[in-house]
């Protein structure tokens, strides 16, 4: 039987890079089945898919606690934006908190939220978000939710983050007039 960091190596053959991510991502977060650094020891030099999986071992980050969270946080960099912060605990500016979104750049105040099913469909998650989205607006953060839908269809939530950046370095440098 092989050892959790082993099955993933094992798999550089048959799965994708991304995943590959996305298993490494479950692995050493909320799995907590192994290591980056067990990980790493896996890889033989000389292997066949050698470079796919050092290539996903790069990407590989504690925090997504699901795989869309994963693949967001791929194709927003993937588009060339910077490396956001995971599971990311926000706090209000009297010390309250109010909540932990999936990824943020905490220095503009930029949060990416993935909404699965549960959160239209159960009434108290419903509500929760919509009173902590309320808070989040009042201490100045931009959220941008998404749904699986946009994992399918980039183009508009990526549009939507590139704006988001845009207003909130105007804001970081004191400029008010869009450009």
């Amino acid at each position: 039987m092989s050892s959790p960091a082993a099955t993933w190596y094992e798999c550089r053959t048959v799965l994708t890079e991304r995943d590959m991510v996305v298993l490494g991502d479950h692995m050493i977060g909320v799995g907590r089945l192994t290591t980056r650094e067990q990980l790493a020891g896996t890889i033989r030099r000389g292997d066949r898919g050698i470079t796919s999986a050092r290539s996903a071992l790069d990407r590989i980050r504690v925090g997504a606690e699901s795989r869309r969270e994963t693949i967001m946080r791929l194709v927003v960099t993937d588009a060339g934006f910077p490396e956001p912060q995971l599971t990311v605990n926000v706090h209000a500016a009297d010390g309250r908190f109010i909540g932990r979104v999936d990824m943020a750049w905490p220095e503009l105040r930029i949060a990416l939220e993935y909404d699965g099913d549960h959160h239209r469909t159960d009434r108290s998650a419903f509500e929760r978000d919509r009173a902590r989205g309320n808070d989040f607006t009042v201490e100045g953060w931009i959220v941008i939710r998404t749904t699986a839908v946009d994992v399918r269809r980039t183009a508009s939530f990526l549009e939507q983050l590139r704006r988001a950046f845009e207003n909130a370095l105007q804001r970081h440098d004191g400029s008010t007039a869009p450009r």
